[in-house]
Parts: structure tokens; C-alpha cells; sequence
């Protein structure tokens, strides 16, 4: 089946402390969304890439796709004002097979782990990566907080892979404050999230702290 990706690189620079998109921050020499388009094409070199960023960002995307990327090809989209508005518009730009949607600010997104939600989805229809919980969690109500049993919770990331024609159905409802994902998305339209074993390392960069944990994994 033929594979996409859409990268969501709709970020600000606002908990970062930067004027600059996290995602055009650089890291050893590149920016962080660079590293994680040559962390899917690592994977498979002949993969669809689409990238949905706002309108007012293209030419900075246009001088760094020739400076990096400039024999790839590289489809466009340009988000919208949520997640479910951008990756609906990235979706426009797939037709069938499979499709992960990833985060353009976690660049260490391992093959194994791609591999995994490719075949996963192809297999089920969706996979989506989840790491089991490391902390104790509380549950916040009216009168305080609550302990849960943290073996039964994980932490959810990217790449969530579907197959094109189910997540598009899901994606035909109306949006939702509850659509905190692409997998709640789709959820909601009545199909069954499959997990795929994640990596911790997977991080998503949005504060300076993580740009220091970054490099330091990218050094690796």
C-alpha cells in the first residue's frame, strides 16, 4: 500500500521564548522540522510527504527545502486554526493506502517505531503510539485530587498511521473541542485505536529544557 506522511508544523515560538516557529529552530546545524522529514525518509525514501504549515510560512519553508531537501518532493498545505482544521487539509493531499500523521517537533522518531504503525494500520486499520505512563498521576475534582492507577493510562504521541479511507471518514464529522488528536478523532467516528509501543525518546520539543534534551539524543 502506498505510504504518507503529513507533518503538522503549524507551532509558535510562544513557550519556546522565541520569536522563530519551534519547528525552524535549529538543532546540530538543522532545523527541527528537517530532522524529522529525513527521520521518515530514512525510513522509506520513496514515501509521500505532505506538510502543513501556515500560509505566512512558506517562504521561509521555500529557502530551507533548497538548502535541505531540494531534490525532494515535498506536497503543501496550509493549516487552519486547529489541529483538526490542518490535518483535514493535509488529508486533502493523500489519495489511498496509508497515512501517519506526525508532530514536525519530534525529530527522533525511530524507523522501528514508524515500521510499526505502518504495519499495524495496514493490518487494522490504525496505529498509533503510546508509551506507558512513567509518573503517578492524580485526578483533579472540585475538592482536590484523586490517585489512579497509572498502569492504566498511557502517554500518547506520533506518528498515529491510518488507513487514508478510514481516517477521512473520520474526519467528514463535525470538529470538537474533545478532538485533542488525530486518534480521538477518529475514535469518535466509531473505529477502534490500535496502540503501537512508542519510544521515550520520541519527544515533542516545546519548551528550551527539551532543546537541550534534543540535542543530546540527536548527538546519539
Amino acid at each position: 500500500m502506498r505510504k504518507h506522511v503529513i507533518i503538522v508544523a503549524g507551532g509558535s515560538g510562544s513557550r519556546m521564548k522565541q520569536a522563530l516557529p519551534k519547528q525552524f529552530i535549529e538543532i546540530l546545524g538543522k532545523p527541527i522540522m528537517v530532522h524529522t522529514i529525513e527521520a521518515f525518509l530514512a525510513y522509506d525514501p520513496s514515501i509521500h510527504i505532505v506538510l502543513v504549515l501556515p500560509e505566512a510560512h512558506l517562504p521561509t519553508w521555500t529557502e530551507l527545502k533548497a538548502k535541505y531537501l531540494s531534490s525532494q518532493d515535498v506536497s503543501i498545505a496550509f493549516g487552519g486554526a486547529t489541529r483538526f482544521q490542518s490535518v483535514k487539509s493535509g488529508l486533502n493531499q493523500v489519495d489511498n493506502g496509508l497515512v501517519a500523521i506526525h508532530d514536525a517537533v519530534r525529530p527522533m522518531i525511530s524507523k522501528e517505531v514508524i515500521r510499526s504503525s505502518f504495519e499495524l494500520a495496514e493490518a487494522k486499520g490504525s496505529g498509533v503510539v503510546m508509551v506507558p505512563l512513567k509518573d503517578s498521576i492524580r485526578e483533579k475534582g472540585d475538592g482536590g485530587t484523586v490517585a489512579r492507577d497509572r498502569s492504566l493510562y498511557y502517554a500518547v504521541q506520533t506518528p498515529q498511521t491510518f488507513r487514508v479511507e478510514l481516517i477521512k471518514q473520520a474526519f467528514a464529522q463535525e470538529e470538537s473541542p474533545l478532538f485533542t488528536d488525530d486518534a480521538s478523532v477518529y475514535e469518535a467516528s466509531g473505529k477502534q485505536v490500535e496502540v503501537v509501543s512508542g519510544d521515550y525518546r520520541n519527544i515533542k520539543i516545546t519548551t528550551p529544557e527539551d532543546l537541550i534534551l534534543a540535542e543530546a539524543l540527536l548527538k546519539k
